[in-house]
């Protein structure tokens, strides 16, 4: 078999930030689905994204270490993600899953053109985020897909070098998401949850008392690949939250 290439490796590694550790298996379906496009087989894409995972420091701290035997191509690419992860993964992730095109009814190209963009990178950052909490609210540990965000720490509209940057994310419920947005709940950069005085004057009121105020103190869950950026949480402190 010949060599990866440069974009086959982007590829990999695009795919590599949206699913978790366990699932980096040849039976996955969308192991298979880059197989078939990259003309590998699915085995060797399997050790391909365990190859970065020997990369990745909160999976090598967790004592997971992959294969260990990553390339220097392979380590060029890691790098060159953790440098300008708005431009690494947009394309490539669009070429794992060109249907987000598709889904777009044309209306005009300029316009549409914009919406593909601002569909893909949702998707991918939806994906991403909830792949590093294995599908659980970081903070309640809800399960269901159906009823979590993927939270930006950094808003949207602010930060865009940061839009698709997995350590810009929190997977939190709607309702955590919420308060998040709304400086409710801060998340503290040691990883622990701080609850608003706004809240906690709702002594009266037993769901805030069940579901948000009682959180105040505790740890979140732990990324399983990529730990929310302290300056980024410093951030969310200092500005959004209402202390």
């Amino acid at each position: 078999m010949n060599k990866w290439t440069k974009q086959q490796l982007r590829l990999a590694l695009a795919l590599y930030c949206q699913i978790p550790f366990g699932k980096m298996h040849s039976r996955n379906p969308d192991i298979i689905n880059l197989a078939q496009k990259i003309g590998r087989t699915p085995s060797a894409v399997s050790m391909k994204l365990v190859n970065f995972a020997s990369m990745d420091p909160e999976i090598v701290k967790s004592g997971r270490s992959g294969l260990g035997n990553a390339s220097a191509l392979d380590r060029q690419v890691w790098g060159e993600f953790q440098a300008d992860w708005e431009a690494s993964l947009a394309s490539a992730a669009l070429q794992i899953a060109p249907e987000l095109e598709t889904a777009i009814p044309p209306i005009g190209d300029t316009t549409r053109k914009v919406h593909i963009e601002i569909r893909t990178k949702q998707s991918i950052f939806r994906k991403m985020v909830l792949s590093n909490y294995v599908e659980r609210c970081c903070i309640s540990g809800l399960s269901d897909a159906r009823l979590l965000v993927a939270s930006h720490i950094l808003p949207w509209s602010q930060s865009k070098e940061h839009r698709l940057n997995p350590h810009n994310g929190l997977c939190l419920s709607v309702l955590h998401d919420k308060a998040f947005d709304r400086g409710l709940l801060t998340i503290r950069p040691d990883l622990t949850v701080a609850i608003s005085s706004e809240l906690k004057k709702l002594k009266k009121d037993l769901f805030a008392a069940n579901t948000l105020v009682s959180l105040h103190g505790a740890s979140i869950h732990t990324a399983e690949k990529f730990r929310p950026d302290r300056e980024f949480l410093e951030w969310h402190n200092r500005e959004v939250f209402v202390a």
